[in-house]
């Protein structure tokens, strides 16, 4: 069994580790941090929950802590994450450990939703480490408030996110700002074609760090399908939440429309649920996550993207109100509850329409879910001709259904 103090860290982070608690490193923590102290690239598969924050954040501070800083700091590690949940998290990672070093570094976490100017006025002063989301941070070095001349480490955290929410163009926009001599460190809990195609530009000679299965944690994960027609899940919701008892729900839902309708049918029910997607504005979305953590808001109705990066402790209940269109995205959504040796519960409602995408993604689980029925909410439903074809957002393809394809046809050679 692996120890922090076989990892090569500095006393100094060693100390860190034993005061915020990190008893023994993870499985990605343990293969992952010698060859990021040893400045080689690297491309780290683990999914959320795995502690591949800690992972990079605690050798990139001890090679920042080596060097010399100078007065007027550099940004010399930037750090791109696809949501701004995810780069508070991380930037508060970084300030908790950082500052058990000889000396504190600074950080500047640049974000949307918010005003740009006290982003830019913390930064007068410089920042050893920028976390960001790519659209502020070209907005933010547009009006010459940073310059990435003298980026020395780039971290993609989420690559799969980052390219699933459309950032591409942007991150592009980015790595041509950026010195060709630097280390590179990518993480990413799926690998479809666009992340290949950036794994292969991105990174050199890289060590190879695969942690496979679910998110590092001692609990377990108890999954029920619920068979119900879509339009009773909402009451199966407000009957399941009560029945059960639940003190805290996470609600997954496919669109932003649906996250206001099923928040709003919540409440006017007397529950107390919120709306959680990027549509509402920084300062809402904190408030938010604060009164969820906190136990103020019992149900937190969100979306994929509106999740992204947001880690609650001791959440009971995961729901998949709609279903995700990729089994790595189930695996994602469930894995929220169950941590840190707790157990959960995940319930997935299931509709005729439905069905034919629920076994896709059990198939590619390698696992049966048995399906449920409630009293009351019995379906009345029959699939629906083009059931078959799976997907929650019709028959259309998306973005990621295209990419799929295309890898597909280039592993047949067409």
């Amino acid at each position: 069994m692996s120890r922090f103090v076989d990892l090569g860290l500095s006393p100094a982070l060693l100390r860190a580790a034993e005061e915020l608690g990190f008893e023994q490193p993870t499985p990605i923590q343990a293969a992952a941090i010698a060859p990021i102290l040893a400045g080689r690239d690297l491309l780290g598969s683990a999914a959320t929950g795995s502690g591949k924050t800690a992972a990079y954040v605690f050798p990139v501070l001890q090679r920042l802590d080596a060097g010399v800083r100078p007065a007027l700091r550099r940004a010399q590690v930037l750090v791109l994450v696809p949501t701004r949940e995810l780069a508070v998290q991380v930037g508060e990672t970084v300030i908790q450990v950082g500052r058990f070093l000889r000396e504190p570094v600074k950080v500047s976490v640049l974000v949307g939703g918010v005003s740009i100017n006290p982003q830019m006025m913390a930064l007068r002063g410089g920042a050893d480490i920028v976390v960001a989301t790519p659209g502020r941070l070209l907005d933010v070095v547009a009006k010459n408030a940073l310059k990435l001349g003298d980026v020395e480490c780039l971290v993609l955290d989420e690559a799969d996110r980052l390219l699933d929410a459309g950032f591409a163009d942007e991150l592009a926009q980015v790595l041509a700002l950026l010195p060709r001599r630097r280390q590179n460190l990518l993480f990413s809990a799926t690998f479809p074609a666009a992340v290949q195609a950036l794994t292969t530009q991105l990174l050199h000679d890289p060590v190879r760090v695969e942690v496979s299965g679910e998110p590092a944690t001692e609990g377990q994960i108890e999954e029920h399908a619920v068979e119900v027609d879509a339009a009773r899940r909402t009451p199966l919701l407000r009957h399941m939440i009560e029945r059960g008892g639940w003190s805290r729900v996470l609600v997954f839902v496919a669109t932003r429309y649906a996250c206001d309708h099923v928040a709003d049918k919540l409440r006017r029910a007397g529950l107390e649920a919120a709306a959680f997607h990027g549509d509402a504005s920084q300062g809402a979305r904190t408030r938010t996550l604060a009164d969820f953590k906190a136990g103020r808001l019992r149900v937190l109705v969100a979306t994929d993207l509106g999740a992204r990066g947001i880690d609650i402790a001791r959440l009971p209940v995961v729901v998949n109100y709609d279903l995700p269109r990729a089994a790595a995205d189930y695996t994602h959504r469930i894995g929220r509850t169950a941590r840190a040796g707790e157990n959960g519960l995940a319930v997935s409602f299931i509709s005729a329409a439905t069905e034919a995408h629920f076994r896709l993604i059990e198939k590619r689980q390698g696992r049966r879910v048995a399906r449920e029925r409630i009293a009351g909410f019995e379906p009345t439903e029959t699939a629906p001709p083009d059931a078959a074809t799976g997907g929650i957002k019709g028959r259309r393809p998306s973005k990621k259904d295209k990419l799929r394809a295309a890898a597909a046809a280039a592993e047949r050679g067409g």
